[in-house]
């Protein structure tokens, strides 16, 4: 053991073991139900699991896939970014696949700053953001998207952004569909935030993995808007789509420049991953709309429920226009304080939730407000609202 100096860096410090494998293990513990975890209890369409079958006994993948990811694969994402919002890519020099999401922010991060390039990011985060831009050596600039009890949503202020941008801002780290908001930027907001990065000369790291999961307004990739095309890494994934999300399938689509760039880091990283998998993937991204039209009704059946059942058990419930996960507000249960709630809520009521403050750096920002995924079984979520109304309904 060394003496004098502590073992993990300083860049790190602070990023301990996360929230989600905390409450995960509480939920074990304690026979709870798990709705922290944004992960579904059920797995996804039957054809694109034995596409993972057929390729694994085909052999397909089963060495080193090619570092880019496979043909099939990248020619699948530039597919369906063309069909889906008519934004045209090479799948040779514009497409890189990676291991999941998660990976495909690091990278790009570790790629495209410089120690001291300050990132702003729309607060609150997921925790990974916070994470990469430490390791990159890149400081982290918050702009905090607001609660309304009015409206029921949250919403971002433009004046803000554009306040937080310095001489030193290098990019803008942006989420819509936004976890754990459920906040789904609108055609306006997006122009303004496009305006702004080209006005002042910024890159955009854009995580879209829940494009498909939006029940009010619509998905608008930022890359689509005037200017953006040459400094927009959009992010994507397959795990919340098609839930298969132990399969870490994402992807990066952008300019031969910004990719190249992107994949210099990726390639330290995992080099390469999943390579079953990404045949598989590649049939799911040629699925009929049908099949997206299905997830959302199922998905928005499922949010409106336990919505439901949380505003029953006396919670301000703020509406999600997208993802799968619900924000509320617990002061009118007569408590303030999230973290110390979602400690004692499996014994209080056996439902294990998540506190917002762990993605916020203004931590009494987010202190009151408590979320909940709603990707579970039908019968889990109904079982789960009932708990929570017998605990805290009066």
């Amino acid at each position: 053991m060394t003496q004098g100096r502590p073992l993990l860096n300083r860049r790190l410090a602070g990023f301990g073991t996360t929230i989600f494998a905390e409450m995960s293990a509480l939920a074990v513990r304690t026979g709870s139900i798990n709705l922290g975890q944004g992960f579904p209890d059920t797995d996804g369409p039957e054809g694109i699991r034995e596409a993972a079958v057929r390729a694994l006994r085909a052999g397909h993948g089963n060495q080193y896939p090619p570092g880019p990811g496979v043909p099939e694969l990248r020619t699948a994402i530039a597919d369906h970014q063309q069909r889906r919002y008519g934004i045209g890519h090479d799948p040779d020099t514009e497409v890189l696949v990676t291991a999941g999401a998660t990976e495909a922010i690091a990278a790009a991060l570790l790629a495209l700053l410089e120690p001291g390039d300050e990132v702003i990011a729309l607060e609150p985060y997921y925790d990974s953001y916070a994470a990469c831009i430490a390791m990159a050596g890149g400081s982290r600039v918050p702009v905090t998207l607001h609660p309304d009890a009015t409206t029921g949503t949250y919403r971002l202020d433009l004046d803000e952004l554009r306040a937080a941008v310095t001489p030193r801002t290098r990019l803008i780290l942006l989420n819509t569909p936004h976890n754990p908001t459920g906040t789904v930027l609108t055609r306006e907001e997006l122009g303004a935030i496009a305006a702004l990065a080209c006005e002042r000369n910024l890159l955009v790291v854009t995580d879209e993995v829940y494009e498909h999961l939006v029940f009010e307004g619509e998905h608008l990739p930022l890359a689509g808007f005037p200017g953006m095309r040459e400094r927009t890494v959009t992010i994507g994934s397959a795990g919340k789509t098609y839930s298969f999300t132990g399969w870490k399938v994402g992807w990066v689509t952008a300019s031969p420049e910004l990719v190249t760039a992107v994949r210099s880091a990726k390639q330290f990283l995992t080099y390469v991953s999943a390579g079953p998998f990404q045949h598989a993937v590649a049939e799911a991204l040629r699925l009929p709309d049908s099949y997206y039209e299905g997830l959302r009704a199922d998905l928005r059946a499922k949010r409106d429920l336990l919505g439901a059942g949380l505003a029953d058990a006396g919670f301000r419930v703020f509406r999600p226009a997208g993802t799968y996960f619900i924000t509320t507000d617990i002061r009118p249960l007569g408590e303030s304080d999230g973290a110390a709630f979602c400690r004692s809520l499996p014994e209080r009521a056996g439902v294990v939730a998540i506190p917002n403050a762990v993605f916020y750096d203004h931590k009494e920002a987010g202190a009151p407000y408590v979320r909940f995924a709603f990707c579970k079984r039908t019968e889990v979520l109904a079982d789960a609202a009932e708990r929570l109304r017998k605990a805290f309904a009066h």
